[in-house]
């Protein structure tokens, strides 16, 4: 199943149709603005229908030699199959899990059973702590250093010199965002990884946020694995990784006795969560419905250039992060900010008052606000858009 297709034209009073929470309004009767995209999106009514019905048509475990057992297993083969589709590698390499953090957990716990004293880690002060520290604890169990990449003061995108001092001959793991879940940065991933594979070391990309926005193919861009949580795109809560073959089949998972030695399933530990597959699988068909990426990125890109022209009209407000509209393609519509001295609690409470609904805090990007010196002041507001979202909603 692919997610690439292009749409001639993009109806977003269609599109916002199709998802019932943008329906609600608040007391003044305006509908709500759903302005943290990043946080989780909301969802539309057919991947609702999907887990509905999943869970509607009665319950079973997997392998058993009754009906619905066996829709059981063609739903779960199914996911993986899409899953695939939407990561950009073969379905036997797609894990489903709890959520991308558990998921990462899991896979570096046993990551760290192949690293020795001297080894060394590198992780990003961009990243999502949950592409951060599972590897540092790797690397602690493992006796192996952990190496930090630095991030730019001016634009809040990584910086490259940074990133090439830390790699050596002993780099055995290099940890990666595709796209920041706090400032929007889009990072050059495809050159990063290069340079990564060139000293011999694996690549783990965060494509959380990134995954709402753009397509992701993990064998075209060169790196073993790539964490994704469904309902960030439209889906529900449920972890998605694509992890190469070869990684699956020779590091060994902390796992039951009675549960398969098979790749994928031997990483998918207990009992799945399968009206989330369903969702899952229903949320990948969504997005081919709209037109793939290449649509969902033209109409962010123009929300995305409408904010950064606003937000530079409004005195005393901040934007951390690449803020100029030349640059949007570096960026996902996703916008830290600061006004004037107000705590980024009051700003957030001030705008949902408003029926504004943003986030306020570190978002779990904990070094990024650390190394600008944000984390002890409460951070910033997060204002996030995606594909559904319009000029006024």
């Amino acid at each position: 199943m692919t997610i690439r297709q292009t749409a001639t034209t993009f109806d977003v009073t269609a599109v916002r149709a199709r998802f019932p929470a943008l329906a609600r309004v608040g007391a003044d009767g305006r509908p709500f603005v759903w302005a943290d995209a990043p946080g989780g999106s909301q969802t539309p009514e057919s991947v609702i229908d999907a887990v509905a019905n999943r869970m509607a048509a009665g319950a079973s475990n997997t392998h058993g030699v009754f009906p619905l057992s066996e829709e059981i297993d063609d739903v779960i083969a199914e996911a993986h199959r899409a899953g695939a589709g939407f990561l950009g590698c073969d379905p036997d390499e797609v894990v489903f899990g709890q959520n991308a953090t558990s998921l990462l957990l899991h896979l570096s716990r046993s990551f760290s059973r192949t690293l020795e004293p001297g080894d060394e880690v590198v992780v990003t002060r961009l990243d999502h702590d949950a592409n951060v520290r599972p590897w540092i604890l790797a690397a602690r169990d493992a006796g192996a250093a952990v190496r930090w990449v630095d991030v730019r003061d001016d634009d809040v995108t990584l910086d490259l010199e940074s990133f090439e001092r830390q790699l050596s001959e002993r780099t055995r793991l290099v940890a990666l965002t595709l796209a920041s879940n706090a400032v929007g940065t889009i990072p050059p991933a495809t050159e990063l990884v290069r340079r990564a594979k060139a000293v011999g070391a694996l690549v783990a990309l965060d494509g959380v946020h990134f995954a709402q926005h753009r397509a992701i193919d993990l064998h075209a861009i060169g790196a073993d694995m790539v964490a994704t949580s469904p309902y960030k795109f439209f889906g529900p809560h449920l972890g998605m990784m694509a992890v190469r073959r070869e990684l699956l089949a020779s590091w060994e998972p902390y796992k039951l006795r009675p549960a398969s030695d098979a790749v994928p399933d031997r990483w998918e530990t207990g009992t799945q969560s399968h009206e989330s597959m369903a969702g899952t699988i229903a949320a990948i068909r969504y997005i081919v419905s709209v037109g793939g990426f290449e649509a969902i990125a033209a109409h962010e890109r123009m929300l995305a250039i409408r904010f950064l022209e606003g937000i530079a009209r409004i005195p005393g407000a901040r934007l951390i992060g690449i803020g100029h509209p030349d640059r949007v393609d570096e960026r996902t519509p996703t916008f830290a900010i600061r006004v004037g001295s107000q705590h980024p609690k009051e700003t957030s409470a001030a705008l949902a008052r408003r029926g504004i609904f943003t986030w306020d805090g570190h978002y779990y990007a904990i070094e990024v606000f650390d190394r600008l010196g944000l984390l002890d002041t409460g951070g910033a507001v997060r204002v996030g858009f995606c594909h559904y979202h319009t000029c006024a909603s």
